[in-house]
């Protein structure tokens, strides 16, 4: 696995490594660039009284790591074959998760565009679910691992109280154009950015929206920083990722002027290098969401 991680594909091309894994008979996948290792079970100690999709807490390697049940998250039965099961040790949002799978079975190197958004038959704030990949005869989902953490720990997550600590702020009247995919997020996005003055926010699901709104801005000869005086971006999106996004702004020569900042849970400092070769003027990690409203003030035109 660190093998594998170790080939880091080339920034701004929209592809993707994901690992495959499976609960029951389901295909799910999660982004390599998350993962730390993969290794088979170890004894879990309990913790009382905690929620109750964690199954207890591992050490390794000198670390105490909380172990989430995938399973229980996704309310579906428990493994059936408990000798293959794995334990997938990630890092995002700056901490060490260990997501307990039924199998995992191999890489897959993808193009966002081949993530196709859920069905708003079953997509919305409850949904585990942020992608859909189709390979060959079967279909993998992308789990959405950001919201699982939250709904355990709602403090690990983008919160009012945090942008509250900054003080009495002015309104603004700046323009933000912000590409993400999680429904969750965006809610929270709009409150928390509400809370610090900014009103004037404008959406997208994805980073081919967005940069297709940008694209129609610029075309129309109109001004685009008076229409737009800051984009906000994650990284993992169905159709165009953020560091696609990025270079595509950059790229164009009207565009270009448009201050980028990428809002994710994968800003590590192993990864901080891809953002800059894209050109973003700014990158924060989830969930600093004072940190990234301080970026706003300063990067803002």
């Amino acid at each position: 696995m660190e093998q594998k991680k170790g080939i880091l594909l080339e920034s701004g091309t929209n592809e993707l490594e994901i690992v495959e894994f499976s609960i029951g008979r389901n295909k799910f996948g999660i982004n390599v660039i998350k993962v730390k290792e993969i290794i088979n079970p170890v004894p879990v100690i309990p913790v009382p009284h905690s929620h109750r999709n964690i199954e207890g807490i591992i050490e390794l390697r000198g670390e105490v790591l909380p172990v989430v049940d995938v399973a229980s998250s996704l309310n579906m039965p428990a493994s059936e074959s408990p000798q293959q099961d794995k334990f997938i040790v990630t890092e995002f949002n700056q901490q060490k998760i260990v997501f307990h799978v039924h199998n995992v079975s191999k890489i897959h190197r993808i193009s966002w565009n081949q993530i196709e958004k859920p069905s708003e038959m079953y997509q919305g704030q409850e949904s585990q679910i942020i992608g859909i990949i189709k390979l060959e005869d079967e279909m993998v989902l992308l789990l959405d691992f950001e919201k699982m953490v939250t709904e355990i720990n709602p403090d690990s997550g983008i919160s009012i109280q945090k942008v509250q600590k900054l003080g009495k702020r002015e309104r603004s009247d700046k323009k933000l154009l912000i590409a993400e995919d999680s429904p969750l997020l965006r809610k929270l996005l709009n409150d928390t950015l509400n809370e610090a003055g900014f009103s004037q926010i404008e959406f997208f699901e994805n980073g081919y929206d967005a940069y297709e709104y940008l694209y129609s801005l610029a075309k129309s000869g109109r001004d685009v920083t008076k229409e737009v005086q800051l984009m906000i971006t994650d990284i993992e999106m169905p159709q165009m990722d953020g560091h696609h996004l990025t270079k595509k702004v950059k790229d164009h020569p009207v565009l270009a002027k448009i201050p980028v900042i990428i809002f994710s849970s994968l800003i590590t400092e192993d990864l901080r290098h891809k953002g800059h070769m894209v050109g973003a003027n700014a990158q924060v990690s989830k969930p600093e969401i004072a940190e990234l409203v301080l970026l706003i003030d300063q990067h803002a035109l």
